[in-house]
């Protein structure tokens, strides 16, 4: 229990160097070489410029002999795209018909708070998508049901990426579902078909009040989901491209909570139309950099 409590303030707290450091304790009288690692890359950070290539040495020979028995019984078709002190933090998976086991068995890993799922079926763009058919009842062909992972709770997730998967928007209801903490902070849905009626249902979630990053490119977003997005107070970084937002959705862009806090925005003129960019471009809202940007479209 004492090694979840220690584990579970870490998740919240990534850089706190004195945790990992009693932490590092624990790991080396285990045995686990995670915990020399952690000594030597907090000691690489208080070390000068023209020492530092000795413990670097150090570090990738600690490396290169002990990280393939650093996958804390991750699945085999899971691949890990980042580690802290050894320890897997971002893993992607491939959708599969048994991708609830795989993703229970990745979030049982102790420091795992990014998660991408993939699809290679889903990655087939289709053109001819409307977002009005099949908007309830049976699931399109070529759909993800998402109805797989009920049950699973990503409150542990800090970062989620379903990017190119075929959810609908049924699906992004049954996804709203899953989270039972306020942690999440990045969502990728590019190219997920949610539409308007899946982004009010991401809105209407309790618990994804703290997103800061989101991307809908290419969703058939409109004005009206738009308007959904105020409920995401916290936003820095929106990504609205290939969305038919026009005129409207320019408007609610800059009466949302956010708009004042953006840091990035994705948006093309062809998204808003001549009269979208021209109150973008004219709005005191937004941060001035944003403002001018507009000015030079």
């Amino acid at each position: 229990m004492e090694v979840m409590v220690i584990e579970e303030a870490l998740r919240a707290r990534p850089d706190d160097f004195a945790a990992w450091h009693a932490y590092s304790d624990r790991l080396l009288r285990q045995g686990d070489a995670r915990g020399m690692l952690i000594r030597l890359e907090q000691r690489l950070a208080r070390t000068r410029p023209a020492d530092r290539p000795a413990v670097e040495r150090e570090i990738a020979d600690l490396v290169a002999e002990h990280e393939d028995r650093w996958n804390d019984g991750l699945p085999g078709r899971a691949r890990v795209r980042s580690r802290r002190y050894g320890f897997a933090t971002e893993v992607a998976v491939e959708w599969s018909d048994d991708v609830r086991e795989v993703v229970e068995q990745v979030l049982r890993a102790p420091f795992v708070t990014t998660l991408r799922i993939t699809s290679n079926a889903a990655a087939e763009e289709d053109e001819d998508w409307d977002d009005e058919d099949g908007d309830r009842g049976e699931l399109r062909p070529g759909r993800l049901d998402l109805r797989a992972l009920a049950g699973l709770d990503l409150g542990r997730l800090t970062e989620l990426d379903l990017s190119y998967l075929s959810v609908g928007c049924d699906g992004a209801e049954l996804l709203a579902a899953l989270f039972a903490s306020d942690r999440l902070r990045a969502l990728g849905l590019r190219y997920c078909r949610i539409a308007d009626t899946g982004l009010a249902a991401l809105a209407a979630c309790p618990h994804l009040g703290g997103l800061r990053r989101l991307h809908l490119q290419r969703n058939r977003v409109t004005a009206e989901g738009v308007r959904s997005l105020h409920r995401f107070t916290e936003l820095t970084e929106l990504d609205l491209r290939y969305n038919d937002l026009g005129e409207a959705g320019a408007q609610e862009l800059l009466a949302a909570p956010f708009a004042g806090s953006l840091t990035r925005l994705w948006l093309y003129d062809s998204d808003v139309g001549q009269d979208g960019v021209r109150k973008l471009a004219q709005a005191a809202n937004l941060p001035p950099g944003l403002r001018s940007m507009w000015r030079c479209v």
